[in-house]
This record gives structure tokens, C-alpha cells and sequence, in this order.
């Protein structure tokens, strides 16, 4: 239950509003880690409450510090007339995301608890007009959540002041590494108060990003709730080989053939993913594409668009794979196997959120097969293959049914420094 956990009434409240019942094996295990100050290494699946995890302890770490700041008489709503109170908000709990989509749902989630409080939380990051977020920034933030590139350009221009932030959340360190983000982090990070409270939070944990981070972590405690780039047991996978020049054919013929409400679909370039919408517009099935070509007003309208069941499909690139978080994804198709097995994983959470089911459709064409194999590798698990029944294929590669998948040794997780030992919370679920 929620309420063993640490947290007031305020971020209870937040917790009813925001409608969980039960907390996850992540939030379970982070939250009062957290509320204790601690740093933590976390690294939970993706769709298993991270970003409630950081977000509740760290808003009431603040409003605790505020109260004791003001005295017992003080509101809990984050006024800032009561003596002692500053006059002006500063950034005290600081999150780094490494897409706007993200961003926007972390700051989603932030907003609603902060309304039980009185504090504020916004969000900054590119795509949109500078001006309107600066002015955010001016009226007063205590919770900011930020992309790298935004958050360094208001650094470099003087419009930021992060002279007080107390908390660091990075979350999804592996993407920003991956997108090459990590010198924009390291540079930020490097600018902020040297004693503050560093929670990271991933759906993986890879050596590099570790070793990377490692040198601002002070005795972390590591949780895993579950092994490192493991998919989520609810997921029904299924890989169909074709020809190359069929993808398309078959995925309308998918569409048309099978009950697929709410489908997202996975390419490797942005290129291929308009020119599939445009297929599927022709056929009479309603879809848009989602990448980083969009502009920010185009990637929202099509999200939306998606979650309101406007669009039957939504096509998206790996760079806002992760940014994607929409209830009630009935399958996930990999139009494209992934190029890094890593992001197989990533792609496939999209479903199954939450202990929901779902299921995972892989086409592969005969020059992805190591792709599959890599990805068989890194699950431990072979994927079954399966066949469109009435579909006219051309000849392809069929992955031989008696193949094997041993996995790989399971990563380790940072554990602290040889000087420090740091206690490890491990689950798996």
C-alpha cells in the first residue's frame, strides 16, 4: 500500500488523483529510499511507474524542507509570504529527459502533484518557441523538468539559475548516451551544487552509462526490480519472415485481416515511416508518423491524435521510442528489427503497460536475421515464428524452428564505489 511507504497526505492525495491503487515494485522499493535522501540506481522495465517514483519523494522532500524552513503554521501549498519563506520560487529538483515527449509526460505527472502543494513544475525543451517558456521560468519553478539541449541553451543565454537545485533525476541515461546527449549532461551536471540528492532511473543499465555517471554518485543504493533488458512476461511475441519489398503489403493486409485497435508501429528511418503513413492512407487506414523530423505541434497532434483513437496507427522512429506512452497499445509491430537489440526491448514495453497484456509482431527480412538472433541472445528466449494465412509470399529466410537462444550474462548494476559499499535492493517480478 501507498501508505506504508512514506508519504504524506498531500502526495497521497496526489496518488488518488492521479487514480493508483497499488503501488509497483519500483515505486515500492524507491520511494522510501528515496524519502530518506539517499542516491539510488535504479533500473525497472519500462511501464512500471518510474517516473511516480522519483517524482512523489522528491516534491515532499521539498515541501518537508519548506515547512521546517517556515514553521509548523505554515500552509502546505507552497506560498511564499509566510516568513522565512523566499521571496521568489528557485529550481530545487532538477529532471533530465532525453525527448520532449518524454518531458511532457514526466511534467504531466509533476503538475498534478505539485497541485496538492501549491508548487510548481514545468517543463523545458525544444520544438517550441523560446519566450513562452522562458516566462514560465521567470514566474517561479520549484521542479523542472528539462531536455539536455533546452536546458544548456537557457544556461549559456543566463536565463537559468540552478545554483540551488538540492535533487538530480536523470532518467533514461542509457537513451542520452545513445543520442549522444552526455557531454550537454555532464556539462550540467558539472554546474550544479555539489551536495544534492542523484536519483537515476532507467529501463536499462549498460557499463558505459554507469561508469559514466558514476563519479556524481555518492553511496548509491542499487534497486533491479527486474534483469536488465528483459521484456515484460506479458508480452506475446511473434516474428513473421518476409521478403523485404513485402513489409508493406503485409502489414495492410495485417491490418485489414486481423483485430488491431491501437497499433504502433516501429521503423528504422524517418523516411521510411512517412512513406508507410502514406500507404496506409491509400488503404484507407488512418495513421501518422512520429519522429524527429516533426515539429514539436506535429509529434503532440499525432500522440494525441493516437490516444483519442483518431489514428488506428501510429508509426514512430527508436529516437521517440521511449517518449511514447499511450494506455491500451494492443500490439506493437517492428516493421523494421531494430538495429541494437536493446531497443527491441524498449519498443515492445510500449505494450503491456502496467501488468496489461499485449502483443509484439517482428517482420524480418532475410538480411535482419542476425538482428533476430542478437535480439533471441539478448532475451533468452526464441521467438516463434508465424505465417499470414491467406498471404502470398515470395521466397524468404525462415529462421530454422530448432535454433537455440542462450542469453547472455545479465549486466551488472553499479553498486557504489570499492570505498563505500552500498546496500542492493534486488526483485525480480
Amino acid at each position: 500500500m501507498f501508505d506504508n511507504l512514506g508519504l504524506d497526505a498531500h502526495m497521497l492525495k496526489a496518488v488518488r488523483d492521479m487514480g493508483y491503487t497499488e503501488p509497483t515494485p519500483i515505486q515500492e522499493q524507491a520511494i522510501p529510499l528515496a524519502l530518506e535522501g539517499k542516491d539510488l540506481v535504479a533500473c525497472a522495465q519500462t511501464g512500471t511507474g518510474k517516473t511516480a517514483a522519483f517524482i512523489l519523494p522528491s516534491l515532499q522532500r521539498l515541501n518537508e524542507r519548506d515547512v521546517t524552513a517556515t514553521g509548523p503554521g505554515r500552509e502546505p501549498n507552497g506560498g511564499r509570504t509566510s516568513p522565512g519563506q523566499p521571496a521568489k520560487r528557485q529550481i530545487r529538483a532538477l529532471v533530465i529527459t532525453p525527448t520532449r515527449e518524454l518531458a511532457l509526460q514526466i511534467d504531466e505527472v509533476a503538475r498534478t502533484v505539485a497541485r496538492t502543494t501549491g508548487q510548481r513544475a514545468t517543463a523545458v525543451h525544444g520544438g517550441v518557441g523560446y519566450g513562452p517558456q522562458l516566462a514560465q521560468l521567470r514566474r517561479g519553478v520549484d521542479l523542472l523538468v528539462a531536455t539536455p539541449g533546452r536546458l544548456l541553451d537557457l544556461q549559456l543565454r543566463g536565463d537559468l539559475d540552478l545554483s540551488h537545485v538540492e535533487i538530480l533525476v536523470l532518467d533514461e541515461a542509457d537513451r542520452m548516451l545513445d543520442m549522444g546527449f552526455w557531454p550537454d549532461v555532464r556539462r550540467i551536471v558539472n554546474s550544479l551544487p555539489t551536495k544534492r540528492q542523484n536519483l537515476l532511473f532507467s529501463a536499462t543499465m549498460t557499463p558505459t552509462v554507469l561508469r559514466v555517471i558514476g563519479a556524481t554518485l555518492t553511496n548509491p543504493v542499487t534497486i533491479n526490480v527486474a534483469p536488465s533488458a528483459t521484456p515484460v512476461d506479458e508480452v506475446e511475441q511473434a516474428v513473421y519472415p518476409v521478403h523485404q519489398e513485402q513489409k508493406t503489403d503485409l502489414l495492410v493486409e495485417l491490418l485489414n485481416k486481423r483485430d488491431l485497435n491501437r497499433v504502433l508501429v516501429f521503423t528504422r528511418t524517418k523516411h521510411r515511416a512517412d512513406r508507410l503513413c502514406r500507404v496506409l492512407e491509400r488503404s484507407r487506414i488512418r495513421g501518422a508518423a512520429i519522429h524527429s523530423n516533426r515539429s514539436q505541434p506535429q509529434r503532440q497532434q499525432a500522440l494525441d491524435g493516437f490516444k483519442r483513437g483518431d489514428y488506428r496507427v501510429l508509426v514512430a522512429t527508436d529516437i521517440v521510442a521511449r517518449g511514447i506512452d499511450v494506455d491500451r497499445i494492443s500490439h506493437v509491430i517492428n516493421f523494421d528489427l531494430p538495429s541494437k537489440a536493446e531497443d527491441y526491448v524498449h519498443r515492445i514495453g510500449r505494450t503491456a503497460r502496467a501488468g496489461a497484456g499485449g502483443t509484439a509482431i517482428s517482420f524480418m527480412a532475410a538480411e535482419e536475421i542476425n538482428s533476430l538472433r542478437d535480439i533471441e541472445r539478448l532475451i533468452g528466449t526464441v521467438i516463434p515464428c508465424h505465417d499470414l494465412e491467406g498471404f502470398d509470399y515470395v521466397q524468404r529466410v525462415v529462421p530454422s524452428p530448432e535454433r537455440t537462444a542462450k542469453r547472455t550474462p545479465p549486466r551488472l548494476v553499479y553498486a557504489g564505489s570499492k570505498k563505500a559499499a552500498s546496500r542492493r535492493y534486488s526483485r525480480s517480478r
